[in-house]
């Protein structure tokens, strides 16, 4: 292997990581307890309708979530070698107990005990030195996949929910503020900690700055809090036609995934959920699932999100009441459209400055800014990963996200991973 190569060893798990998972359970459990806050605050009042979308949006969003890390959990027990892997490295609730697991995320538990999980290895790893840091990474990763998808499940669909509460009744409860901070919040961490995960698969000398993290924190922020707005304004004329209108997008663009050709999940059926679950998420926000023409595909999808939120406004502003939105009904017309706008041109800056360039040769020099870095090396060979423990999951969508070229595939990794196996 060439030297570049013997460089790009897979990041160690450390105290920043072990910060995030502590973060993430904290977050986990803030969010669902403002839920059921909310939820008790409605029915309560009465309002068994808002009630009754608030707990689905939480039943269907934990159940997803659960779903995929049972299918996860089952496609890595059937890799050669993985038990012993995780065995060695420390195994914690889950192990071979097929049944107990299974059994934890009926009773929708999988996802927390997956925190815990990660938490006491994490802390095994840092604090006492033991072994097992490849484990605790791996355990990382797929936590920063779920929540994200935790996320568009349920804390996009609430805060719009909330956000149309407010527009209805035209005034706002004390709880309604925590539930929208709490999923904003939910909403931004997701956004950081998921590009941090991806970022793990670059080299070790490629460090994400605070720059790259703010402005990708930014332009994301920018863009998927006028589209809940603009949603949330239009459900507050028209609430019989948000549902139409969301399965209707739902549906093109579950279409436009498959499309694509998406190859995440091991199994047809998990596979469909996932093509769903992207659907979910384009509903709120761009997320790249192919790799070849990313920047076209980009734009088609902007240019199509734009002319809904087009809509959406101008419908909205046609059929509001102008006595009771007197007070902001100009400054959200003007302000939403320019905060997208805005959006795009932070993420403009992103891809010029920050935006890792894979074309670039590997290089073992000093720290580099984030736009000169290459790919890491996936190599699982003496001195580097262990093949059983390599999230090919995780690295197929860093290859998706980091790649302007279609070299590096999905098969390609998992070629490079099980030829040492």
């Amino acid at each position: 292997m060439e030297d570049s190569s013997s460089s790009a060893v897979f990041s160690k798990y450390s105290w920043i990581d072990f910060v995030f998972s502590v973060m993430g359970v904290c977050t986990f459990l803030v969010d669902w307890g403002s839920d059921l806050w909310v939820a008790t605050e409605f029915y309560r009042s009465g309002d068994f309708l808002w009630f009754a979308v608030l707990v689905s949006l939480m039943v269907l969003s934990s159940v997803v979530v659960q779903v995929f890390s049972w299918f996860w959990l089952k496609y890595d027990r059937e890799l050669p070698g993985f038990s012993a892997a995780q065995a060695t490295s420390g195994t914690v609730i889950f192990g071979d107990r097929a049944k107990l697991s299974c059994l934890l995320h009926v009773l929708q538990l999988g996802f927390l005990c997956r925190h815990i999980s990660a938490i006491r290895q994490g802390f095994r790893v840092w604090w006492r030195k033991e072994e097992g840091s490849e484990y605790a990474v791996y355990l990382t990763h797929d936590l920063s996949m779920l929540r994200l998808i935790e996320t568009f499940c349920e804390s996009a669909p609430q805060l719009t929910l909330m956000i149309y509460v407010m527009l209805s009744t035209n005034k706002a409860r004390s709880v309604q503020y925590v539930s929208i901070a709490a999923s904003t919040t939910s909403i931004a961490w997701m956004v950081v900690d998921y590009h941090r995960s991806l970022r793990s698969f670059l080299p070790d000398k490629a460090k994400q700055g605070w720059g790259s993290s703010v402005i990708y924190f930014l332009w994301n922020l920018l863009l998927i809090a006028p589209r809940v707005a603009a949603l949330a304004l239009f459900a507050s004329v028209l609430p019989g036609y948000i549902a139409i209108h969301f399965l209707l997008l739902w549906t093109v663009f579950v279409f436009w995934v498959w499309l694509q050709r998406t190859n995440f999940m091991d199994s047809t059926g998990g596979e469909w959920l996932y093509r769903g679950t992207v659907g979910l998420i384009w509903y709120f926000s761009w997320f790249n699932v192919a790799e070849g023409r990313t920047r076209a595909r980009s734009i088609i999808y902007h240019s199509f999100v734009t002319m809904d939120a087009v809509i959406l406004l101008v419908t909205w502003w046609s059929y509001r009441d102008p006595v009771q939105t007197r007070s902001y009904d100009m400054a959200l017309i003007i302000c939403l459209p320019l905060t997208y706008l805005l959006g795009l041109l932070f993420k403009s800056i992103y891809y010029s400055c920050f935006h890792p360039k894979l074309w670039r040769p590997p290089v073992v020099a000093a720290d580099l800014p984030d736009a000169e870095v290459s790919f890491r090396n996936f190599s699982t060979q003496e001195g580097t990963l262990p093949a059983q423990l390599f999230n090919k999951r995780m690295a197929s969508q860093a290859s998706v996200f980091y790649s302007k070229q279609k070299a590096f595939r999905r098969t390609d990794l998992t070629n490079r991973t099980e030829s040492n196996l």
